[in-house]
């Protein structure tokens, strides 16, 4: 075997043998891998049940989960510092930002919420509501939770 020939072969031996010890760069996760949480009290009103939630990782910042609220439950006051998407999947909820009037949310909608915007959201009185809930973390941060909504705030 020519020089040339032994050195191309080497090589191609070489960056075969790298990409097989190479982290994989695609995971899944496959449903019902990880056990529901319940979310606690000092964050929620009601029974909430959070699905496959996911971190961001050393290459990526995204975080999220599949957030299911019972009739009534809902979120405590909070903000997110880099914002918050929600794409609501089934049932009926209400979203409100502090100040502006409570918005009806239902299966299908997109709902962003800007970075430091002070809001809340959940389900409907008498109806369960589950979202998609994405959000990005900053400094190691993805929310900064503040009061519960009283029931004054919350429609009836």
């Amino acid at each position: 075997m020519n020089p040339i020939a032994a050195s191309a072969l080497a090589l191609s031996l070489l960056t075969g043998e790298v990409q097989a010890t190479e982290k994989p760069r695609v995971t899944v996760t496959p449903n019902g891998s990880q056990p529901s949480a319940k979310g606690p009290a000092e964050w929620f009103t009601g029974t909430v049940r959070v699905d496959a939630p996911f971190k961001g990782t050393d290459e990526g910042r995204v975080s999220g989960a599949t957030v299911t609220f019972e009739p009534g439950a809902r979120t405590a006051w909070h903000t997110h510092p880099l914002g918050q998407t929600l794409i609501v999947t089934s049932g009926a909820g209400f979203v409100q930002e502090w100040g502006q009037p409570v918005r009806e949310i239902r299966p299908g909608d997109t709902v962003w919420i800007a970075p430091g915007a002070k809001h809340w959201h959940g389900a409907a009185p008498t109806t369960a509501m589950s979202h998609i809930a994405i959000a990005e973390v900053l400094d190691g941060k993805v929310v900064d939770w503040m009061e519960q909504v009283s029931d004054e705030q919350y429609p009836r």
